[in-house]
């Protein structure tokens, strides 16, 4: 008996590998499924990790790219609504129109950014390269200083002591930065030859933006495919204001920054300071912080009023306050009116936190992040306050029929 039933168990066991060998995995374990084995991790867990680790490998390879790609988004949302005309113009064809859209781009912005660049490192280099022989033989002490009544006297001797000997301005430049004068001297000249760098990020940045103008309507589309499972309740307010943010935030800044940055570029070549370019640039980008513009012309007012050319300083100054008031009552409303107006903290922390991560792309990306943080809070404020109405009201409907209903026995006993 024995014998028989381990003979039974041979033969089956033999006729399960034959059937195993001469017979495809799927038809083995419908016919056979007691021989499959369970699955160790969940297909869907499989499928998540590997989701994971494809989208960590494409952000490593093309980690490099990154900033261009930014700086695409961030102009093609900021001149989204420009381009639809464009394209309304070209009859409906999205590469025509794509393409005049990058080539204003070039014509308006690529340009003349860099040629103000240019001029603004050949001025920045000269004026380090006037630090540097300044720094090694000393500074004397200016006429006009001297000059000053009562305080004059008392300021020379503190300024032969701090930077009247050799090597001063070096100490004074590494206290502050961190950084030699000698280092920085070569920071800037190295700028230069980066010129092939900052060219290809730039060539990068417009083939992104071509095709973001191109196939910018897809795009949308398939966002709003997966942010509506993702956040069904809250996910056609966000994606709206995301673009209105960026557009508001990037047009406004931007434009004041420019316009700022030229008029009183133009006006200190007019009062004859030296590096016009150089401090019109950076009048620019200080434009961009709140209080940086006027702080910029009071301290070139102040260099023109030390330099005994009185009537220069205070013509700038005065140019300089009606510009702004001018700008800040009429323009910047206008311009930087959009659904988010930021306050002057989060503006400054986006502003320094975009530069020091990513350069000067962080002017711009910095901002934007700032003001969709400051509109997710205030649309969490929005939802709490929503549903504490609605459980007041509610509260207060049910202490109604509470009352009604205790009323009513009430009004018949009176009667």
């Amino acid at each position: 008996m024995r014998d028989a039933c381990a003979a039974a168990v041979d033969r089956q066991w033999q006729r399960r590998i034959a059937f195993a060998r001469y017979s495809p995995a799927d038809t083995l374990l419908k016919e056979d499924p007691e021989i499959a084995m369970p699955p160790v991790l969940p297909a869907f867990l499989v499928a998540r990790w590997l989701l994971l680790l494809i989208l960590l490998a494409g952000v490593y390879f093309f980690g490099g790219f990154l900033v261009p790609v930014l700086a695409a988004l961030i102009v093609g949302l900021a001149s989204w609504p420009l381009y639809q005309r464009w394209l309304r113009a070209c009859g409906g064809r999205n590469i025509l129109a794509a393409s005049v859209a990058i080539t204003v781009v070039i014509v308006v912005a690529v340009v003349p950014l860099s040629m103000a660049l240019s001029y603004a490192i050949k001025e920045a280099s000269n004026a380090i390269a006037w630090l540097l022989a300044a720094n090694r033989d000393g500074v004397a002490v200016p006429n006009w200083i001297l000059a000053l009544p009562v305080v004059g006297e008392r300021i020379a001797p503190y300024w032969n002591e701090y930077l009247g000997h050799p090597h001063a301005l070096g100490d004074w430049v590494q206290a502050v930065s961190g950084q030699h004068l000698g280092n920085i001297y070569r920071v800037v000249l190295s700028l230069t030859g980066n010129a092939f760098s900052l060219a290809l990020n730039v060539l990068f940045l417009l083939i992104t933006l071509f095709f973001v103008y191109k196939d910018g309507d897809r795009i949308v589309a398939q966002l709003d495919l997966l942010g509506e499972r993702i956040l069904p309740k809250r996910w056609q307010r966000f994606s709206r204001m995301v673009p209105a943010t960026v557009s508001s935030t990037v047009t406004g800044m931007g434009l004041i920054a420019i316009g700022e940055g030229v008029v009183l570029g133009l006006a200190y070549w007019i009062a004859g300071v030296p590096s016009p370019v150089l401090l019109g640039v950076i009048t620019g980008f200080m434009a961009l912080i709140p209080g940086g513009a006027p702080l910029s012309f009071t301290l070139v007012s102040l260099y023109l009023v030390g330099s005994e050319q009185l009537v220069a300083g205070v013509a700038l100054f005065v140019w300089g306050t009606v510009e702004l008031f001018i700008v800040d009552k009429t323009l910047r409303p206008r311009l930087v009116g959009g659904p988010v107006k930021l306050p002057f903290l989060p503006t400054f922390f986006g502003l320094v936190g975009g530069v020091k991560t990513m350069g000067i792309v962080g002017l711009f990306v910095g901002p934007v992040l700032m003001a969709l943080l400051v509109a997710v809070w205030r649309e969490w404020l929005l939802d709490v306050k929503t549903n504490s109405e609605a459980h007041r009201l509610e509260s207060a409907e049910g202490d109604g029929q509470v009352s009604l209903v205790e009323g009513g026995p009430r009004n018949e006993d009176r009667r």
